[in-house]
């Protein structure tokens, strides 16, 4: 399936050093809503950054269905947002979310 990714190809700079992959949602890099939420959590495989970003708003039933997510790398949601750069040296576990009112990002403890 094709998608109509917000950002063209040649709009992706290069902001931060290769990490390798992440997972994201079609609601950041199709629709463009911005990172709501994102955590690290240990690699799934030896390309994995760990990395997952959401919007927040994506129900169950959306994140259920696969062709709703992607492997990006990390500088390419970063064109995205760029808020999320300063994060992503956060170790494994780390989670932090936007507060909805001040856009500002927050950790998220258990």
């Amino acid at each position: 399936m094709d998608k109509d990714y917000k950002l063209s190809a040649d709009q992706i700079e290069e902001l931060v050093p290769d990490m390798g992959g992440c997972f994201a949602t079609d609601r950041i890099l199709v629709d463009g809503e911005p990172v709501g939420y994102m955590y690290r959590e240990e690699p799934g495989f030896p390309e994995d950054s760990g990395w997952r970003f959401v919007a927040g708003d994506e129900t169950d039933d959306y994140m259920n269905d696969a062709t709703n997510l992607g492997i990006y790398a990390v500088n390419t949601v970063a064109n995205y947002d760029r808020s999320i750069i300063p994060f992503l040296i956060a170790p494994t576990g780390s989670a932090y979310a936007r507060d909805a009112d001040s856009g500002r990002w927050a950790e998220v403890r258990d």
